[in-house]
């Protein structure tokens, strides 16, 4: 699937335009001046048409079919270089999302009426006029395309996020079947162990865990409803409270660092990175207890990369578990296209997840 232009490559195409109609009319030193009573005005409802274009799209509409008629009345002006900015203005007209297809098709039509007028009044020969005629066919095409496009990718965008509450929806069905079942496991050594008196230290621990459990499954819960709300919170928020929560809880150091340049993911992509770095922090708790932890967010070209590396500790037997583990989290970031890899690093262990934008 083909990404949708982004912000920055929309303005680049407008600059790019802009320049185009910039050159077209001032390569055009012999225009009559009264003729720039009319390219003047369609200029700059041009600039109009970029000021509103986001805040208020019919304006905007209105300002950028002005421009295309505008200039469209002085086609058969002899020097004057007007086609480029008609044709140019009816196709970007045409390809935008605000625009319905029937209001784009008869702005070109009407563009075609007055070319064929000026050529007539002005006495253009028949092959300027079909020239004339053909830039404008050609373009109306063009912007159909780009419009067709864009509204196959918009539709593609909403499957995608329908496709991904389904997913989210079904990984909180497993977050409750898997805390539920280990909740009751515990309980159920307890309650044995209570029912026999042989071993309250060992009952009132299962108890102590059972509340981790639950816990951890209401957190997890929570946290998937949060993403079918689109609610999720920004990931650097969530990876500062995390790695704090650690610190407190395990008396460990924590370094966290997050690039300067951050943008929104996903809710997917939100809970999913969450989860990999909850796990990467048990983990390093159990098998290296006391070891510096650095946690690394960094958001590179197309893709958000997170890395949990500890070094050398000594082993714990026995803190909070739950989750998923790394390989389930390898799994879900393999439903966002996305990448997992846990493996010795120096002195320590690091884990890198990275997913695609």
């Amino acid at each position: 699937m083909t990404a949708p232009p982004t912000l920055h490559e929309r303005r680049a195409m407008h600059v790019l335009v802009t320049a185009l109609l910039v050159y077209a009319l001032l390569s055009a030193p012999e225009t009559p001046w009264w003729a720039w009573l009319l390219l003047g005005p369609s200029f700059l409802c041009w600039l109009v048409f970029l000021a509103l274009t986001k805040r208020s799209p019919r304006r905007a509409l209105a300002a950028l079919a002005a421009c295309s008629l505008l200039s469209a009345c002085v086609v058969g002006v002899p020097e004057a270089s007007a086609t480029t900015m008609s044709a140019v203005s009816a196709m970007v007209f045409i390809s935008h999302v605000a625009a319905s297809v029937p209001a784009g098709l008869t702005l070109a039509a009407v563009d075609v009426v007055l070319v064929l007028t000026g050529g007539l009044l002005w006495g253009r020969g028949t092959g300027a006029v079909l020239s004339s005629m053909a830039v404008f066919a050609l373009l109306t095409l063009l912007g159909l395309v780009q419009r067709q496009h864009r509204q196959q990718t918009a539709q593609a965008a909403r499957l995608l996020a329908e496709t991904e509450r389904t997913r989210i929806a079904r990984e909180l069905h497993d977050v409750l079947a898997h805390s539920l079942g280990a909740l009751a496991v515990q309980l159920e050594v307890a309650e044995a162990l209570l029912a026999d008196g042989r071993d309250p230290e060992a009952a009132l621990a299962r108890v102590r865990r059972s509340r981790r459990l639950a816990v951890e499954g209401l957190t997890e819960a929570k946290a998937a409803v949060s993403a079918l709300r689109e609610e999720v919170r920004p990931l650097p928020s969530a990876l500062a409270e995390l790695v704090e929560a650690h610190r407190r809880d395990h008396q460990t150091p924590v370094r966290l660092t997050i690039s300067e340049r951050t943008r929104p993911l996903s809710p997917g992509a939100e809970i999913s990175l969450q989860r990999t770095a909850r796990e990467a922090l048990t983990n390093a708790a159990k098998h290296a207890g006391g070891a510096p932890v650095e946690v690394d967010l960094s958001y590179v070209d197309d893709a958000v990369r997170l890395s949990v590396r500890n070094a050398a500790g000594t082993p714990r037997t026995e803190l909070p578990g739950g989750g998923f583990g790394l390989t389930g989290m390898r799994e879900r970031l393999a439903l966002l296209g996305g990448t997992l890899t846990a493996g010795p690093a120096g002195d320590g262990w690091l884990v890198r997840a990275e997913v695609p934008e």
